[in-house]
């Protein structure tokens, strides 16, 4: 019955016009790391707005080769703010098997008159470890009757290696500070002063990339690798976003805490890197409508998003130079 419920569509009612771009699927195990026969929960976890319809597979008898499903899932629905639903959804597992598994993706998808359109999380990774057992030891051994005498050490004996000691220890501190004088005086040269804003550098790259028409000669996963490298690069110049080191819904949860909205911009922004990581992760093959408007949407995010007192300082400047002349 539960994987009959699990089945169904995830929610009842909705318009069918949202296009889903607002969903998020995560999975988790409880711990990356257990012991051969151990049981936890590897829980799945999609967010999404209440008014769209989502269809998940239940997951039968193995997540992957040798981690094998006990039972589940087990069903929680909350309703977030915004007008968004979480569904939850809980598995036991275990394995027999020591190693290092790659779990792959979980995805919901949607049915519509545009066809199907899958949401997917990031891989999971699970260590199986074997218990260290010390075999039992067997052979005879032969102990001694009266324990070897040791002789008692005296200070004659330990004042040599005291001092030493002291003399190693002054001159590795003044090694250290050498070098961190030396690494002071080195730095200060190569300090860049006046570096070109974020946007100057995403605008410089994206028509670089433009030029370079990877998608046209089929080089379409390397497209997307680079348009979400520059993203990427302009979230961490302009908003101190580290997008490189994050997945997409990581840099977005870290966007929206700088105090970014929840606006066009931002819908666009996910649209991008959601398209990107389909392209990377999920073999998916776009239209070439698509590719450009993946490219606008980049495009159109850092020139809404840029600092605009440059540019109005720029224009002052240039009109008052103008008005010199």
């Amino acid at each position: 019955m539960r994987k009959m419920l699990i089945s169904i569509l995830i929610s009842a009612a909705g318009a069918t016009a949202m296009n889903g771009q607002d969903v998020v699927v995560t999975v988790a195990f409880d711990s990356s790391r257990i012991y051969i026969g151990d049981q936890i929960n590897y829980t799945v976890t999609v967010e999404q707005p209440s008014g769209l319809n989502l269809g998940l597979k239940p997951i039968k008898d193995t997540l992957c080769k040798n981690i094998e499903v006990l039972s589940g899932p087990v069903i929680d629905t909350t309703l977030m703010p915004g007008d968004r639903l979480k569904y939850i959804s809980k598995y036991l597992i275990t394995s027999f098997d020591s190693g290092i598994y790659k779990v792959p993706p979980f995805y919901a998808e949607i049915n519509n008159e545009n066809g199907i359109r899958r949401f997917y999380s990031d891989y999971s990774f699970l260590e199986v470890m074997r218990v260290k057992i010390a075999p039992q030891d067997t052979s005879i051994k032969i102990f001694d009757i009266v324990a070897p005498y040791k002789a008692p050490l005296t200070i004659g004996e330990i004042l040599p290696w005291i001092l030493l000691a002291l003399v190693a220890a002054a001159l590795i501190w003044g090694i250290i500070i050498l070098l961190r004088k030396f690494k002071r005086s080195k730095k200060e040269p190569e300090v860049l002063i006046n570096p070109d804003p974020a946007h100057i550098i995403a605008f410089r790259e994206l028509e670089k990339l433009k030029n370079e028409q990877l998608w046209q000669k089929g080089e379409v996963k390397l497209y997307y690798s680079r348009l979400t490298e520059i993203v990427r690069q302009y979230l961490e110049n302009r908003y101190n976003v580290y997008s490189l080191e994050m997945t997409t819904s990581e840099t977005l949860e870290a966007l929206l805490k700088t105090g970014f909205k929840r606006d066009e911009s931002f819908a666009s922004l996910k649209l991008v890197l959601n398209g990107s990581d389909l392209v990377k992760f999920a073999k998916y093959k776009p239209e070439p409508s698509e590719n450009e408007q993946h490219f606008q949407d980049s495009w159109q995010f850092v020139e809404t998003t840029m600092v605009r007192e440059a540019v109005v300082a720029d224009d002052h400047l240039k009109e008052k130079e103008g008005k010199s002349s």
